[in-house]
C-alpha cells in the first residue's frame, strides 16, 4: 500500500479534492454560500496551497491529528455558529480511520509473512511457466561504446571488438545449428521402418543444411583472415612504415583466444563429419541416384541440362565439407595480400606477437587443466592446439619446447569431448597437422602417449564409483551450503566466492538450485557485480591518476590514458559481454609502460574474471549443467532405471534424470534430415517411455501386485517372505514423488500403478466373480501400504458378488432347497458342500441386486415357482403321513398320549419320542445310511427352505424399493409431476415424461411402504386343502414332531462335530428350514394348539437337567473315591448332555420365531372371523364414501 510517512509518526494521504468554490477568496457571496455546506464534510482534511505540507494532508494518523480548519472562507467562518459538534465528530471519525488503517496493516503484514516463504523465493523447476533470466542488456552499439579523443585507438578497439562479436555469433551459431542438426542426421529413423529410398529422400532433404554449412565455413575463412590481417597490420616488422598505434608492450591476448574459439569450430564441424558414417553411406547411395538420374533424366521429370551444376555443387560440397579438410583449408589460405597489402608470413614482430600470446593463454590453462577448479580451459586448450597449427602454417617455424609441452598435455588430459559424443585426441591431430614436427620427437615418447591413454581408461573405470559417491557428497553439501547461505541474510563477498568457485559441476541438481532460488541470486548477482565492478573502477583509478602525474608526454602515454579511461567509462553501465570485452581490449593497451604496479595488475585481473564469471552465472550453469549428451548415451537409461528400482531410497533422483533427457530436445529442434522435427521428438519420446515403462513403471506394478497378493494369502504359506532373509524394498517412496514433467505430458507414478491395479482387479474381477473379496482386500491393503487411492469395482449388480441370480434359483428351486441351507436370524442360505475352497452365501443384497437388474415382476414369479415346487413335495409328505407303518404307529402315539397325559402333568414322553425313532430305523435304511424319518426331516426341511427363500424375496424386493426410493425427500408428500406439467403449459413430451416419473413413484413408494405378504398368500392357498375330511391322516403331523426334533437334533450335532474334523463332508453350523418347515406344516393344518399341548420342549428340558443333576451327584460321589477314568467318563457324559440340551434349546427359539411369521396367536377358525369383520368395514367405508362424494363439492386430488 502505497503511503507517505507523515511527521506525527503515522501515515499520511494526498489531501482529499476541494469542491469548487469552497476555498476560492474571489467571487459572488452566495456562490460561496451555497456552496459552502457541502464543503464541509469534503474539505476535512484539506490544505491551503500555501501549507508546508505540499500536497499531503494535515491528518497524520497516530500522531497529534487535528481539523485543519484554515481551509473555510473567511465569510464562512463569520455566517457559523460553532457549537463544537463538528469537532468531536470529526475526531470520532478519525479514530475510526485510524483503527481502520492499523488492522489493515497488521492484515497486510500477516500476508506478506504467510506468502514470504513458500512463493517468495522459491520456484519449482516443472510447473513454473515463467522463469527469470538475467542478463545484462542494453540497445548501445560498439560505436556508442567506444567513444574517446584518441580516434586512432577508438578505430583499432573498435575492429577487434567487432571482430570478436563476430567470432561469438559464428562460434553460436555453430553450436546450435549446424552441430546439431549434422549430429542427429539420420536419428528417428530405425533400421526395421527404413524402406529402400528412405536414405536418398534424407539426404536430399539434408542438401540445403550443406550449402548453409558451406556459405557459414566460408564465412569463417573470411573472419580467420581478417582477424590475422588485422592483427599483421598493427603489429609490424618494418621499421620505416608508419605504426598505427605503439604495441610495445600490448598484448591483445583476446583476440587469439576468440580467433581460438573459431579455429576450435572449425575443428569440431571436421571431427563430426569425419565420425558420421550414416552421413557418409547416405551421401554414397545419394550419388548413385544422381548417375541413375543421369541415364535417363525423363523418367525423373527432370531437365538435363540442370543436372550437370547439381553435381558440379555436389562435388564443391564434398571436396568443402565430406572430405574433412574444413580446419585445413581455412589454414592453407594465402595469407599474405598479392596486391601489395599486408604482409603475415614475413612480418617477424607478428609472428613473435602470435607465439607469445600463444604461450600466454597456455601458461594460464595449463596450471587449471585437470584440476577440480577447472571451467572451461580444455576447450581453450582445443584452440591454443587451432592456433599452434595455424602459427605454423603461415610461418613455417616451429618451437619445439613449446610443441613438447602442447604433447605433455595428453597425459593429462588424454582425450577431450568437443561436444556431443565426439572425443578429439590432441595428440593424433598436432602429429597429423605438423608432421615436421613430430619427426623430430622420438618414437618412445608417441607411444607412451597411447599407453598412458589406456591405463588412464583403466585407472578411470576403476576409480568411477569413488568419483562418483565424492562428487554426489560434493554436490549434496554444496546444495546444503547454498540453501542456508540463500534462506539468511547474505554476505556477499563470501556468497561471490562461492557461485564463481562452484560453477563447474555438471549436474542437474545445480542447475535446479539455480532455478529454485532464482530470486535470491539474481538480486544477489547484481550486487556483487556493483562491488566487482567497484573494485575494477578503483583500481584503474589509481593507474589512471599515476598516468596523469607524470609530466611527461608521448604517444604512446596519450594512448595508455585514453584506454585507462575508455576501460572506466565502459565499467560504468551494465556488465553486458560487449562491454566486458571492450574493457579487456582498452586493458590490453592500458596495462603497458608499467602503469599498473605488480601487486595491483593480478587483483585487478582477478576481480575481471570474476565479473566475468558472475555476469554470465545464468548462462554458464545451464552449458555446465546442459545434459544433451545423454541422448547419444541413451544405453545407460535402463541400467539406471533398474538401478533406482533396486534402491527405492534415491526414487527422487527420478526428476534429474528426466530433467536431462529433456535437455536434449532444443538440440533436436535442428534436425533438418525428417519431414519435421517432430517426427525425432515423437521417436525419442516413444523410446524413452517404453524404456521407462519396461524398466520402471510394469516391474513396479507387477511387484506390488505381487507383494498385495502374497499378503493376502499368507494363510497358504507360499513362500517365505521374511524380510530379514529375503530382503526388502520401500517401494511406497515411489508415491510421494511429484509428478515427472517430460514433453508435453506428466508422468506420475502413482496414478500408473493405480490404474494399473484398477483395471487389473476390475478384470480379473469379472473373469472369477467369486474372488470380489479378495480384491476389495487387496484394495485396502494398496490403500494402507502404498497410500494409493484406489477406485471401486462398480461393476454392473447383475455380476458382483451376485452368487446365484434369482433367475437362476427360481429355474432350479428344487436343486436349492436341497444343496442350500437355511440361517433364520441371518436371512442368508449357506451352500452345503462345494467342490470349490469356499461356500458361496446368499442374502439379501444379492436377492435385491437381481431384482434391480430384473425389475420387481420377477418376484411374483419366484412365488409361483415356489407354489409348483411346494405341490410336489406336499404329495410326497402326505404320501409319507398315509404309509400304513407310520399312520398305525402315530395313532397308537396319540392313543397313548391321551392315556397317559393327566399322570404325566400333559407332557410327551421322551422315551415314546426315541423309541418312535428306533422303530421307524428297524422298517429299513438307504444305502447312505438315512431312515425314513430322515428322509422325511430332509422333505420338511426344503419346504422350509421353499419359505425361507420367499421371505427373502419379500426381504430383497424391499430393499430394492428402499434403494431407489432413497432420493425421494419425503414419502408422505410426493409431488405430482404431471400437474406441475400442465400448469407450466409444456410440451407433450414432457407431460408424458412426467406421467411416467408419477407411476414409477407411486409404484417405488408402495412396495417400499408395504411388500406383499407372500406367505400369508401360500398359507391360504394350501390350508383349505390340507383341512379336507379327505386329508384326515395329515391331521396326525403334531405327534410327529417330537421324533422328528430328535432326529433333528442328532443329525445337527453329527453335522457341527464334523466342521473341527478334516473331512468336512456333511459339516454344517446350520438348517433353520426345518424349523420353519415344521412352523408352515403346522399353520397349513391349524395345529398350533394340538403341538403346544404336548409340551414337548418342556419334556426335552426337564429330562435333560434330570439326567445333568444325576451325573453332577454321581461326581461328587466319584470325586472322593478319585478314580479318574470314571471321572472322565462322567465330563464328557455331562458334556454330550449339555450340548444336547443347548441344541434343543436352539431349536426351539427357531420354531418359535418360524411360527411368528405364521400368526401362530391365532388359530384359523379366529382368522376367518377377523376377515369377514373386515370385509364388513370395507364395505361400510365404501358405501360412506359414495354419499359423501355425491353432497360434497369435487375435490382436486
Amino acid at each position: 500500500m502505497a503511503a507517505a510517512f507523515g511527521h506525527g509518526g503515522g501515515l499520511a494521504f494526498p489531501a482529499a479534492p476541494a469542491v469548487a468554490g469552497a476555498t476560492s477568496p474571489t467571487g459572488p457571496r452566495e456562490r460561496r454560500r451555497g456552496r459552502g455546506r457541502k464543503s464541509r464534510a469534503v474539505t476535512v482534511a484539506g490544505v491551503r496551497p500555501s501549507s508546508p505540507h505540499g500536497r499531503f494532508g494535515a491528518v497524520s494518523v497516530g500522531g497529534a491529528g487535528v481539523m485543519a480548519v484554515e481551509t473555510l472562507s473567511p465569510d464562512w467562518e463569520f455566517d457559523r455558529v460553532d457549537d463544537g459538534s463538528q469537532k468531536i465528530h470529526a475526531e470520532v471519525q478519525l479514530k475510526n480511520y485510524g483503527k481502520f488503517l492499523e488492522e489493515y496493516t497488521s492484515q497486510l503484514r500477516r500476508i506478506e509473512d504467510a506468502l514470504d516463504d513458500s512463493i517468495g523465493d522459491v520456484w519449482d523447476f516443472n510447473l513454473d511457466p515463467i522463469a527469470l533470466k538475467l542478463l545484462p542488456y542494453e540497445q548501445s552499439s560498439l560505436l556508442e561504446l567506444i567513444k574517446t579523443e584518441n580516434k586512432v585507438l577508438n578505430k583499432v578497439i573498435t575492429v577487434y571488438a567487432a571482430l570478436c562479436c563476430e567470432i561469438k555469433k559464428l562460434k553460436y551459431e555453430a553450436e546450435t545449428k549446424f552441430y546439431n542438426g549434422l549430429l542427429f542426421y539420420g536419428e528417428g529413423a530405425t533400421n526395421a521402418s527404413m524402406v529402400e529410398g528412405d536414405c536418398q529422400i534424407q539426404m536430399g532433404r539434408f542438401i540445403s543444411f550443406l550449402q548453409e554449412l558451406s556459405c557459414f565455413v566460408t564465412r569463417c575463412y573470411e573472419v580467420v583472415m581478417n582477424v590475422v590481417h588485422q592483427l599483421a597490420a598493427l603489429y609490424i616488422s618494418n621499421k620505416i612504415a608508419p605504426k598505427i598505434i605503439e604495441t610495445t608492450g600490448v598484448h591483445f591476448q583476446t583476440m587469439y583466444e576468440h580467433l581460438g574459439e573459431l579455429l576450435t569450430v572449425l575443428l569440431t564441424l571436421d571431427e563430426i563429419i569425419d565420425n558420421h558414417i550414416t552421413l557418409k553411406d547416405h551421401w554414397t547411395m545419394y550419388k548413385r541416384l544422381l548417375k541413375s538420374v543421369h541415364h535417363n533424366p525423363s523418367k525423373f521429370g527432370i531437365q538435363e541440362e540442370k543436372l550437370k551444376p547439381f553435381e558440379k555443387f555436389l562435388l564443391k560440397l564434398e571436396g568443402q565439407l565430406l572430405d574433412g579438410m574444413i580446419f585445413q583449408a581455412c589454414i592453407e589460405q594465402q595469407f599474405d595480400s598479392l596486391n601489395g597489402g599486408v604482409s603475415v608470413s614475413k612480418n617477424s614482430t607478428f609472428a613473435e606477437e602470435f607465439a607469445h600470446s600463444i604461450r600466454s593463454i597456455f601458461a594460464n590453462v595449463e596450471a587449471k587443466l585437470g584440476e577440480p577448479s577447472e571451467i572451461d580451459q580444455r576447450d581453450k586448450y582445443v584452440g591454443i592446439c587451432g592456433l599452434f597449427v595455424l602459427h605454423f602454417q603461415i610461418f613455417r617455424t616451429i618451437d619445439k619446447k613449446f610443441y613438447k609441452s602442447l604433447l605433455d598435455i595428453c597425459k593429462k588430459v588424454p582425450a577431450i569431448t568437443l561436444t556431443a559424443n565426439i572425443i578429439w585426441f590432441p595428440d593424433s591431430f598436432l602429429i597429423q597437422k605438423i608432421p615436421a614436427a613430430a619427426k623430430l620427437l622420438d618414437r618412445k615418447s608417441l607411444q607412451a602417449i597411447k599407453i598412458h591413454r589406456d591405463t588412464f581408461l583403466q585407472q578411470k573405470a576403476q576409480s568411477l564409483t569413488k568419483d562418483v559417491q565424492s562428487y554426489y557428497v560434493f554436490v549434496s553439501s554444496w546444495m546444503m551450503k547454498m540453501e542456508s547461505i540463500l534462506s539468511k541474510e547474505q554476505r556477499m563477498d563470501k556468497f561471490a566466492e562461492d557461485l564463481t568457485n562452484r560453477c563447474n559441476v555438471f549436474i542437474q541438481a545445480i542447475e535446479h538450485m539455480f532455478y529454485r532460488r532464482s530470486m535470491v541470486v539474481a538480486d544477489s548477482v547484481s550486487h556483487i557485480t556493483q562491488h566487482l565492478q567497484h573494485q575494477a573502477l578503483h583500481s584503474i583509478s589509481v593507474a589512471k591518476k599515476r598516468v596523469i602525474s607524470d609530466k611527461k608526454y608521448s604517444e604512446q602515454r596519450l594512448d595508455v590514458l585514453s584506454a585507462l579511461v575508455l576501460a572506466e567509462n565502459t565499467l560504468n553501465g551494465p556488465s553486458t559481454k560487449q562491454r566486458r570485452l571492450i574493457v579487456s581490449l582498452a586493458l590490453s593497451v592500458g596495462t603497458q609502460m608499467k602503469t599498473f604496479k605488480d601487486e595491483e595488475l593480478f587483483p585487478l585481473q582477478v576481480v575481471m574474471k570474476k565479473l566475468d564469471l558472475i555476469s554470465e552465472l545464468r548462462e554458464r550453469v545451464q552449458t555446465q549443467c546442459d545434459c544433451c549428451f545423454l541422448y547419444w548415451h541413451r544405453a545407460v537409461f535402463p541400467i539406471y532405471l533398474d538401478d533406482v528400482y533396486e534402491n527405492a531410497v534415491d526414487a527422487a533422483r527420478l526428476h534429474y534424470m528426466f530433467s536431462a533427457l529433456r535437455d536434449c530436445v532444443p538440440a533436436m529442434m535442428h534436425a533438418r534430415h525428417l519431414e519435421s522435427y517432430e517426427i525425432l521428438l515423437d521417436c525419442y519420446d516413444k523410446e524413452i517411455m517404453e524404456i521407462l515403462n519396461e524398466h520402471l513403471l510394469d516391474k513396479l506394478c507387477k511387484e506390488i501386485e505381487k507383494d498385495l497378493r502374497l499378503s493376502v494369502h499368507t494363510h497358504l504359506k507360499l513362500d517365505d517372505r521374511n524380510p530379514f532373509k529375503v530382503g526388502m524394498k520401500d517401494l511406497a517412496l515411489f508415491f510421494s514423488l511429484n509428478p515427472i514433467r517430460f514433453f508435453n505430458r506428466f508422468i506420475d507414478i502413482r496414478a500408473y500403478v493405480t490404474h494399473y491395479l484398477d483395471k487389473t482387479f476390475y478384470n480379473l474381477t469379472t473373469v472369477a466373480l467369486h474372488d470380489w473379496a479378495t480384491y476389495s482386500e487387496m484394495r485396502n491393503l494398496a490403500t494402507q501400504r502404498y497410500g494409493l487411492v484406489m477406485t471401486e469395482a462398480h461393476l454392473p449388480s447383475q455380476t458382483l458378488e451376485q452368487g446365484l441370480d434369482v433367475l437362476e434359483i427360481m429355474r432350479n428351486i428344487h436343486i436349492f432347497v436341497s444343496r442350500y441351507l437355511y440361517n433364520l436370524n441371518n436371512q442368508i442360505f449357506i451352500e452345503r458342500t462345494s467342490n470349490n475352497k469356499h461356500l458361496n452365501t446368499i442374502n439379501i443384497r444379492h436377492i435385491a441386486n437381481s431384482i434391480r437388474t430384473h425389475g420387481t415382476g420377477i418376484m411374483n414369479t419366484t412365488v409361483n415357482f415356489t407354489y409348483q415346487f411346494l405341490k410336489k413335495k406336499f404329495y410326497i409328505f402326505s404320501q409319507f403321513m398315509y404309509d400304513e407303518h407310520i399312520k398305525s404307529r402315530l395313532i397308537k402315539d396319540i392313543r397313548f398320549f391321551r392315556e397317559i397325559k393327566d399322570q404325566n402333568d400333559h407332557k410327551y414322553p421322551f422315551d415314546r419320542a426315541e423309541k418312535f425313532n428306533r422303530g421307524i430305523r428297524k422298517l429299513g435304511i438307504t444305502p447312505e445310511g438315512q431312515s425314513y424319518l430322515d428322509q422325511f426331516r430332509q422333505l420338511i426341511s426344503q419346504i422350509g427352505n421353499a419359505m425361507g427363500y420367499v421371505r427373502m424375496i419379500r426381504s430383497g424386493g424391499l430393499h430394492c424399493s428402499s434403494n431407489a426410493i432413497r432420493f425421494v425427500p419425503d414419502l408422505e408428500d410426493i409431488v405430482n409431476f404431471e400437474e406441475l406439467v400442465k400448469e407450466e403449459g409444456l410440451a407433450e413430451e414432457t407431460l408424458k415424461a412426467a406421467r411416467h416419473l408419477d407411476s414409477v413413484l407411486s409404484d417405488h413408494t408402495r412396495n417400499s411402504a408395504e411388500g406383499t405378504e407372500y406367505f400369508k398368500m401360500l398359507v391360504d392357498v394350501f390350508a383349505p386343502e390340507f383341512r379336507r375330511p379327505k386329508n384326515i391322516h395329515l391331521r396326525n403331523f403334531y405327534i410327529i414332531v417330537p421324533p422328528l426334533t430328535l432326529n433333528f437334533v442328532e443329525h445337527s450335532i453329527s453335522c457341527k462335530e464334523k466342521l473341527n474334523k478334516k473331512n468336512k463332508i456333511g459339516a454344517a453350523f446350520t438348517d433353520d428350514g426345518f424349523a420353519m418347515g415344521v412352523a408352515y406344516i403346522l399353520k397349513l393344518l391349524d395345529q398350533y394348539r394340538e403341538f403346544d399341548s404336548l409340551h414337548w420342549f418342556q419334556s426335552v428340558r426337564e429330562k435333560y437337567l434330570k439326567e445333568i443333576r444325576a451325573v453332577a451327584k454321581q461326581q461328587n460321589v466319584q470325586s472322593a473315591s478319585q478314580d479318574e477314568k470314571l471321572l472322565q467318563t462322567m465330563n464328557l457324559t455331562q458334556k454330550r448332555l449339555d450340548v444336547y440340551l443347548q441344541e434343543f434349546e436352539l431349536l426351539y427359539f427357531s420354531l418359535s420365531s418360524a411360527r411368528i411369521f405364521f400368526r401362530a396367536d391365532k388359530t384359523a377358525a379366529e382368522e376367518n372371523q377377523e376377515k369377514k369383520e373386515k370385509e364388513e368395514e370395507t364395505k361400510t367405508s365404501n358405501g360412506d364414501l359414495s354419499d359423501s362424494a355425491v353432497s360434497a363439492d369435487p375435490v382436486v386430488k
